[in-house]
């Protein structure tokens, strides 16, 4: 296993992720990636600060020259997310990334590799470090806990950003730009319940575990209608219920708001006499999702064990209810964008489902470029549980980016890459939240593009980064710095 990541060309942007990946920096816990960016940029003796919201911002002057070019910011966020395999022992909060070169890709041993967005970081830092580049006024912005409510993007000053140009490096296909994204809102759902005592006698405790989905990031691949682990979980305990007396007695599916499930299981007693159609029925009900995921899941595994009898059930109205709201709640794409082919519209994600002894919570996470559709899918989500007894908050809403066919500094983008590579990117829209549409809703004067390299499975302990991509956004990055119109 190839672990020198600093051997990797361009030599900058590696040394740096090298550096990165080995500094923890979940959502919520980003003291020391912040700690990191500040003493190199007074290490390089460049102007920096740490605002309220816990951005830091690095000011690079122009080099030589290139004094009346528009300014520049450059912005990608400093956390990632924390997802790993279920038999992977890791803490995210003090554990180094194990980061490795996998033929041409880059990877980490069981964990998300972080690098969504610890690429865009890294190539910041290398422009911020390189003096023989040359550029306009330059601006870093590194954004706080991104991944789990853009909180830096919605807490960023007014007025601190002085550049006309924002370059957002959260992209994950090389060759691509972004010119627009989806907007967000989440659905906090609570069901309270009282405990009941667990009958002595006559059932048999067993664990349902539902892995080996590819889960991944709920913007991007919700388009690839992989399936949701709460879904399917969900599915098969209301179906089983019907059929014999099943007790419900702790849940625990999916991780983070904006990542597909890819586990979950449930605690249940099951009537002994009726324990072996139960765990038969289990096993045909792996074949019908292999079956209708064919070519999409391969590795779907639904397995169910006997274990310790738990003292407490989930009170039998409120689990009923609870399975069948879950089976009722949307999930995945719910339209398509009608302008640009191929883009989803609309999605949602159930993210979360977990019981602690007194409630369960459960957490979806909504997108849409178009605000009333979103909007609208709250409502539907709300109906829902609400119908069901539970209590439904509609949280964190924010609006899209809308794209400006006509931006300047696209048509100089496009441009630099037809030059640099013979043909031209590709000019598209993203379904995932880029911090592009909350920045830009406090700067409406900024014209902004996205881009990076290529990443695939962000969001899962499948992440990994293409290596020679990392190299032509680095060069793609440079070249746009040096062709920066003037003011």
């Amino acid at each position: 296993m190839d672990k020198n990541l600093t051997a990797l060309k361009p030599a900058l942007v590696w040394k740096h992720f090298a550096q990165i990946v080995r500094i923890p920096r979940p959502s919520g816990h980003e003291e020391a990636i912040r700690r990191y960016v500040l003493d190199f940029a007074r290490s390089r003796g460049l102007e920096c600060c740490e605002d309220a919201a816990h951005n830091v911002y690095v000011r690079k002057p122009a080099s030589a020259g290139m004094e009346n070019r528009k300014g520049v910011v450059l912005q990608a966020h400093l956390d990632m997310v924390p997802q790993k395999n279920n038999d992977k022992r890791f803490d995210f909060e003090k554990d180094p990334i194990e980061a490795y070169v996998d033929g041409e890709w880059v990877t980490a041993d069981g964990t998300t590799l972080g690098a969504d967005n610890g690429i865009g970081a890294a190539a910041i830092l290398a422009v911020l470090e390189d003096d023989t580049l040359v550029h306009g006024p330059l601006e870093a912005l590194f954004t706080a806990t991104e991944e789990t409510g853009m909180d830096g993007a919605f807490g960023l000053e007014k007025g601190l950003l002085k550049g006309d140009i924002l370059l957002n490096l959260d992209s994950e296909t090389e060759g691509e730009l972004y010119v627009g994204c989806a907007g967000g809102l989440d659905a906090n759902i609570t069901f309270e319940y009282a405990a009941s005592e667990a009958p002595a006698n006559g059932y048999t405790a067993a664990r349902m575990t539902v892995k080996g989905l590819k889960g991944g990031h709920s913007g991007i691949q919700i388009v690839c209608q992989r399936a949701n682990a709460n879904k399917v979980l969900f599915r098969f305990l209301n179906a089983a219920s019907k059929k014999c007396d099943l007790l419900l007695c702790s849940v625990d599916g999916g991780g983070l708001r904006n990542a597909i499930p890819r586990e979950a299981e449930a605690v249940v007693l099951v009537p002994t006499a009726d324990y072996a159609d139960f765990a038969e029925a289990v096993a045909r009900y792996e074949k019908v999702i292999a079956a209708e995921y064919a070519g999409v899941e391969d590795a779907v595994s639904i397995r169910v064990e006997p274990c310790d009898a738990p003292q407490e059930t989930i009170d039998p109205s409120v689990a009923a209810k609870l399975m069948k709201a879950v089976v009722g709640c949307p999930d995945g794409v719910q339209r398509m964008s009608e302008s640009m082919p191929g883009l989803v519209e609309t999605s949602t994600n159930l993210a979360r489902v977990v019981s602690d002894g007194r409630n369960i919570k459960l957490q979806c996470l909504l997108r849409s470029s178009v605000n009333t559709a979103k909007e609208a899918l709250g409502e539907a989500i709300e109906a829902v549980f609400s119908l069901a007894g539970a209590s439904v908050e509609l949280t964190g809403s924010y609006n899209g980016w809308n794209p400006d066919m006509s931006s300047p500094i696209l048509k100089a983008m496009t441009a630099s890459y037809e030059a640099l590579y013979g043909v031209k990117p590709a000019v598209t829209a993203i379904h995932a939240g880029l911090e592009c549409g909350i920045i830009g809703a406090n700067y409406p004067g900024l014209d902004m593009i996205s881009f990076g390299p290529t990443i695939c499975y962000p969001h899962s302990p499948d992440e990994k980064v293409e290596i020679a991509s990392v190299a032509r956004f680095y060069d793609f990055l440079v070249r746009t710095l040096g062709n920066i119109p003037e003011k």
